[in-house]
């Protein structure tokens, strides 16, 4: 029951702290590009005013895929801090890009269909490396639960070194960030508009903009696990993880997705592969 009662205050508590971060990202993105940058709170303000939008809804199909993102994104989230099983996490987390997808493809709009083509092919992407993370960890603590990763005397990050940064790739493609927002982009050079978002506007909009907080926050969580011995060695491990998002995200330029798989199946999936062989003959 304690652990039923702290998943949900954490669950609770991740939504104005994926929006932090979410600030935060802005604004050390507007440092780095010798900008002011808006108030640390301005996500909250932008999903306070999509919330205050009159409906706007060019499909009913928006509005249950747009629920059924954040549900899927939330119920992720409160399998990890229940300490449960990584796989059925996984499959829960991807229920809720799915859905998104399945939105914009039920639109006849060219933008949208071409964001949700390229959306699928970011999952593509990054979901075969996040599986080879958790199989790296399954071969260290002989289980998929989160629950057993504290049973563990050493960091895992010591063990897996390879596959931390397979898990830093995913990341970057799971947010969006440079050079993999080629899905969803709001910037001016991104020539499908918002892409894979463009149809969703209003109240769908915001939950979908929670749904990335909640995913940012389960992402870090997973990181988190690669130092678990130590509380300030964990922060310590997050905040250099995260600002090295934010630093290649503003230091790179948006690629193809030709050229995004083949960096993905490429060096990162060799990568992944490589540490968990070395660590069953080392």
């Amino acid at each position: 029951m304690l652990k039923f009662l702290f998943a949900l205050v954490a669950l609770a508590l991740s939504v104005p702290a994926g929006g932090l971060l979410a600030g935060l990202d802005r604004k050390l993105t507007a440092r780095l590009q010798s900008r002011m940058g808006p108030p640390l709170l301005q996500p909250f303000y932008d999903v306070l005013k999509l919330c205050g939008k009159s409906p706007c809804v060019s499909n009913p199909w928006l509005v249950f895929c747009s629920f059924v993102c954040v549900t899927a994104s939330a119920l992720a989230l409160f399998l990890f801090y229940m300490q449960g099983d990584l796989l059925l996490l996984f499959f829960v987390m991807t229920i809720s890009a799915v859905f998104k997808v399945a939105g914009a493809l039920s639109i006849p709009s060219p933008y949208s269909n071409v964001g949700a083509q390229r959306e699928l092919l970011q999952m593509l992407a990054y979901e075969p490396l996040i599986t080879l993370v958790f199989v790296g960890i399954a071969s260290v603590t002989g289980s998929f639960m989160v629950a057993d990763v504290y049973a563990v005397e050493t960091p895992l990050l010591l063990q897996l070194p390879f596959l931390y940064l397979a898990l830093g790739y995913a990341l970057t493609i799971k947010l969006g960030k440079s050079p993999f927002d080629i899905s969803a982009c709001h910037h001016g050079h991104q020539e499908i508009v918002r892409g894979v978002l463009t149809e969703y506007s209003g109240p769908q909009l915001a939950l979908l903009e929670l749904s990335h907080w909640l995913d940012t926050i389960l992402i870090l969580g997973l990181c988190a696990l690669f130092w678990h011995t130590s509380f300030v060695g964990m922060v310590i491990l997050l905040v250099i993880t995260y600002l090295a998002e934010i630093l290649v995200d503003n230091i790179t330029a948006r690629m193809t997705w030709q050229w995004m798989l083949k960096n993905a199946f490429g060096p990162t999936l060799a990568l992944a592969v490589f540490n968990i062989l070395w660590f069953y003959v080392r």
